[in-house]
């Protein structure tokens, strides 16, 4: 399907040098990158776990089990888990 799209000049440009670097078209390095998105929001997510100290047996300090939004946030973060123990 042919269409047209805007795209940030300095992204094209990187997109330009990509498909140069690869001997194929802008095209083709723009529907990779698509598709790779389009996967990953297919992926199920990975369960994370929740901020249990094994040392002490209950939640890490200043962790409220009972605000889940503040949980969420925590693991939104992105931080690995073993950095908090």
């Amino acid at each position: 399907m042919r269409t047209t799209m805007n795209l940030n000049d300095d992204l094209y440009r990187r997109a330009k040098a990509l498909a140069a670097l690869r001997g194929c078209s802008v095209t083709s390095v723009v529907e990779d990158a698509l598709r790779t998105a389009l996967m990953d929001m297919e992926q199920p997510t990975e369960y994370r776990g929740l901020p249990v100290s094994k040392q002490l047996g209950g939640p890490l300090p200043g962790v409220d089990l009972d605000d889940s939004r503040s949980l969420q946030a925590m693991l939104d973060e992105g931080i690995p888990l073993d950095a908090l123990r």
